[in-house]
């Protein structure tokens, strides 16, 4: 498993050094962008919408359009600066309980591992978690950007999950027709009530699966299985030469040129 970010834990003056896996993985099944007429793949370029000319990745910088049409510039050597002094540590601030968290915050899970010489404190962290019943609230910068996480304990490890900050949580009051006040009917309600006791059961994460993406990944297999795909259109080179002609060409290259026989005129008697 790969090591995607490397650096330490700390809660009060305890730092476990770690290193993070990502927990989960996207099972989308990707297409790639063809040439109808070739089959080969299209290529996206940056271009300037004023100058209409391709851009070189020299030529760009990063812009916060405060208003439309305006922009102010921000070097990355400033971002740099203010991801410097925390960005390998995972810095918990708050325990709390795991009930509290509404599964609307949570965002993408990563495994935390024991780094060198971290077992010990790692452990103990785990073990502390666990009899509590709490969670860690805390901070990390990934790739740049600081991010709010709980860790928390998860079968024989610890898992570091990232959340939205709060301002990233829509209100649901903001969506049309809401209505806090909602009637219903007491008997729609009891059968409702009766259709769920029916359908609950303990939930197996391995008895639910993507239809969509195993009937997508049916079909391509079908496809290939009968040769239904294609193959890019290459361009022809014209310095390729037929073999026979190559060899032909060889031949006559090497081959002595016949010398021409040259009549000598007879003197005439008498000249």
């Amino acid at each position: 498993m790969h090591t995607m970010w490397k650096g330490s834990i700390s809660f009060g003056l305890v730092h476990i050094p770690i290193k993070l896996f990502a927990a989960t993985e996207d099972k989308d099944i990707k297409f790639r962008s063809l040439h109808k007429e070739c089959k080969n793949p299209i290529k996206y370029e940056k271009v300037c919408a004023v100058c209409d000319k391709e851009i070189n990745q020299d030529d760009i910088v990063k812009g916060y359009e405060y208003e439309p049409g305006k922009y102010v510039i921000v070097d990355p050597e400033d971002i740099k600066e203010l991801t410097n002094t925390s960005s390998k540590r995972v810095e918990i601030i708050d325990f709390v309980s795991i009930e509290e968290i509404d599964p609307i915050f949570y965002n993408k899970s990563y495994f935390i591992g024991p780094n060198e010489n971290g077992e010990k404190p790692y452990s103990l962290l785990k073990k502390a978690i666990e009899e509590t019943g709490k969670i860690g609230i805390a901070k990390i910068t990934i790739r740049s950007k600081q991010q709010l996480a709980v860790v928390r304990g998860y079968k024989n490890g610890l898992l570091l999950e990232t959340i939205h900050w709060p301002d990233e949580v829509r209100n649901i009051e903001h969506i049309p027709n809401f209505s806090e006040q909602l009637e219903v009917d007491e008997r729609e309600l009891n059968m409702a009530k009766t259709l769920v006791e029916q359908l609950t059961t303990e939930f197996n994460p391995d008895k639910y699966t993507d239809e969509y993406r195993t009937g997508l990944m049916d079909l391509i297999e079908s496809k290939m299985k009968n040769q239904e795909y294609s193959t890019p259109h290459q361009e022809p080179e014209t310095n390729i030469i037929d073999l026979m002609d190559a060899l032909q060409a060889s031949i006559d290259e090497t081959t002595p040129k016949k010398k021409k026989k040259i009549r000598k005129k007879k003197a005439v008697s008498g000249e």
